[in-house]
């Protein structure tokens, strides 16, 4: 078998094995490394170059207990996604171009119904406090949790094992649970600087 051969039965594979099926969009030299869960794959868009890590799950919801959903999952170009990640929408998650999320990450823009008078959980409505907006370029470190309405603007550095619950600008760094303001990126210097 000749070079071009060789590679052109690796093309094959890596389409196999790689790309899932039935997805709405996948760019050119994008993978997600098996074994995955992708449910509703019509309703997910994955960029150009990017990397999903093995175990993750991208649930994109389009029926709750009867009730349809519009869930929607968007990977902009260049994302990396580390391995056990755990990714929902009802409505719409958008993660930006060149962001760098770390294992065991769980983000969503999904909340359970906890009205005690409205019997089992499982059964109740789901909530929303909105979409889940995460800008270019971000790093959300190992074990972090990104909660229902939050927007991450451009260039933001989650710390490891933070809880966003609220919104942070652009060139922020945020850590703890909950996530706070530690520092942010000085332009006039070129560094990150912490808050005195």
């Amino acid at each position: 078998m000749n070079q071009r051969m060789i590679r052109a039965v690796r093309q094959i594979v890596k389409r196999i094995v790689y790309r899932p099926w039935k997805i709405r969009r996948m760019g050119k030299d994008s993978r997600v490394m098996p074994p995955y869960w992708l449910y509703n794959p019509q309703c997910v868009e994955i960029g150009a170059r990017c990397s999903v890590g093995q175990f993750t799950k991208i649930n994109p919801l389009i029926e709750y207990n009867g009730t349809p959903q519009s869930g929607e999952i968007i990977l902009g170009d260049d994302v990396h996604i580390g391995g056990f990640t755990q990714i929902h929408s009802m409505h719409r998650l958008e993660i930006g171009d060149g962001c760098v999320l770390s294992e065991h990450v769980y983000m969503s823009d999904v909340a359970h119904g906890f009205d005690p008078a409205a019997g089992l959980i499982m059964k109740q409505a789901l909530e929303s406090k909105g979409p889940v907006r995460i800008g270019k370029q971000v790093f959300i470190g190992y074990g972090c949790s990104v909660l229902p309405g939050v927007t991450l603007g451009d260039h933001c550095i989650v710390g490891t094992r933070s809880v966003v619950t609220r919104s942070f600008p652009a060139y922020s760094m945020i850590a703890g649970s909950p996530a706070r303001l530690i520092g942010s990126f000085n332009h006039d210097t070129g560094r990150w600087e912490k808050l005195k």
